[in-house]
């Protein structure tokens, strides 16, 4: 299979797989560089700031808050409840990720749409495995995707299909960056980086005074995440960024590839050109849900919304057929 790379307007450099290049310490006079790490919304964080003392317990707490509003995987959370009716109630985060979903979900025409879960449970991504849906199965689970049919009141969600469902798990691992970096800011720091599966916020500079340097994987098929040999380096500040592409979450039936971004619109696995899109954007929210959005509409479809998103930088990784 021939692999091109292309470019949109706004491009600058892939990240594959965000592997992480850390710096050695030492550089930096004013204060120490804390380390921080562990296990967030199912995944590893690595977190860096220049500060003098350590904040893990702060950033836990925050990411915490995160996860009992949000995780589709906890049972007591807050979009959980909503989920399953138990309660109309949106607490302050998902009010405020709900809302900046509507407008991802306007901006890419539906490409992006936290409704989509159903399907994706269906085709053996997510909660559920099984025997592959029908064009039947398809059919009846499409009655139940659209964020349109999703409204909010105040805090107040209603469901014009009570079975329909909330899930950001394709915003969420952003939205805890963003969190966790704006607690960092709170505390007046300038220099750090923030890491939670692949998505990133850096700003100022490393322990050396540099840049931040991020390392990219080549992005080879690889179901099992241990393929980390590197593509490239890049320099980021300042910005966020994500990536999302199908080739790690993936299964073979039958001989062909089930990728695991379903379109909403038709019910199936995704079948467009880009095998892998990385954005970068202002806050990692957006770059997380416009990554998804990108593999769903393919190169041309994601020019169209380039058009009107200026503060989005993208490159995407094709494939020739």
């Amino acid at each position: 299979m021939k692999r091109k790379l292309y470019l949109t307007l706004f491009a600058i450099i892939a990240l594959i797989g965000l592997f992480i290049s850390l710096a050695p310490k030492g550089g930096n006079s004013a204060g120490t560089y804390q380390h921080n790490e562990g296990v967030a919304f199912g995944t590893l964080y690595h977190i860096k700031y220049l500060y003098d003392k350590d904040l893990q317990a702060e950033i836990e707490a925050e990411l915490a808050r995160v996860d009992a509003s949000l995780s589709m995987f906890n049972p007591q959370s807050t979009i959980s409840k909503i989920n399953r009716n138990e309660t109309d109630k949106a607490d302050e985060m998902l009010s405020e990720v709900l809302k900046f979903s509507y407008k991802i979900y306007e901006a890419t025409d539906g490409a992006f749409d936290p409704t989509v879960a159903p399907l994706v449970n269906a085709w053996g991504f997510g909660f559920k495995n099984g025997q592959l849906p029908d064009s039947a199965q398809v059919d009846s689970l499409r009655t139940l995707v659209g964020l349109s049919h999703i409204h909010l009141d105040g805090n107040i969600i209603t469901k014009d299909n009570p079975l329909s469902t909330l899930d950001f798990s394709a915003i969420a691992k952003g939205y805890g960056v963003d969190r966790v970096a704006q607690l960092l800011r709170n505390h007046d720091i300038k220099d750090f980086m923030v890491e939670i599966g692949g998505e990133i916020v850096t700003e100022g500079v490393n322990e050396k005074g540099e840049i931040w340097h991020i390392g990219i994987n080549k992005p080879d098929d690889d179901s099992t995440s241990t393929n980390n040999e590197l593509q490239e380096v890049i320099e980021l500040s300042g910005k966020a960024v994500a990536t999302s592409g199908n080739y790690r979450n993936y299964y073979i039936q039958d001989g062909k590839k089930i990728a695991h971004t379903i379109n909403p619109k038709t019910g199936y696995p995704a079948q467009q050109d880009i095998l892998s899109s990385t954005v970068i954007a202002p806050t990692c929210a957006e770059a997380d849900a416009y990554a998804t959005a990108f593999m769903v509409l393919g190169t041309n479809g994601a020019k169209q919304v380039l058009k009107n998103k200026p503060q989005l930088e993208t490159y995407f990784i094709t494939n020739d057929q």
